[in-house]
């Protein structure tokens, strides 16, 4: 969490979504901050949703090998994201609590440093939807855009970063 100066305690962690209650996660994602660039996010999650969310996030590392994690600064949580196999392509996906925004270059240098270590990521793809308007982080990672995709009925701007 963010002290008075805008720093963050303790260090980054990641941990497995199922080690995370879910009533935090329900109310991370029922937080209407974080519906304005997540055209996909409707409504309000519960606790059962929660669950069936980090079961279904778990299913992927099963399924994969990888998936998505919890991310921890201490012990606090402070949102989720990782790597989802979409069709051939490791998408990167990071959704931070709004009090944690400042984490994401952090955890985002953490997890590629990962992908780059991990042969079966020759590069990375990145969704956000046309909404988001500050994408100089991702061109300062080395990510081009490559066009626009539906997704779900919804448009998204892609990005692809190499990694090897």
């Amino acid at each position: 969490m963010a002290d008075r100066t805008g720093a963050f305690s303790g260090s980054l962690r990641f941990a497995r979504l199922t080690e995370i209650a879910p009533d935090e996660i329900a109310r991370h994602m029922s937080d209407p901050r974080m519906a304005a660039h997540m055209p996909l996010l409707t409504g309000a999650w519960d606790e059962e949703t929660a669950k069936a969310f980090a079961a279904a996030k778990e299913a992927c590392w099963q399924r994969d090998g990888l998936g998505h994690w919890a991310f921890l600064s201490g012990e606090a949580y402070a949102g989720w994201g990782g790597f989802q196999k979409e069709g051939a392509e490791w998408d990167f996906g990071l959704v931070l609590k709004p009090d944690c925004f400042g984490l994401g270059p952090a955890i985002a240098r953490k997890a590629l440093r990962f992908a780059r270590s991990d042969a079966r990521i020759p590069y990375v793809t990145f969704l956000l939807p046309p909404t988001r308007r500050h994408l100089r982080p991702l061109a300062r990672l080395g990510a081009v855009q490559t066009g626009e995709v539906q997704y779900e009925g919804q448009t998204f701007l892609k990005f692809r970063l190499e990694t090897s």
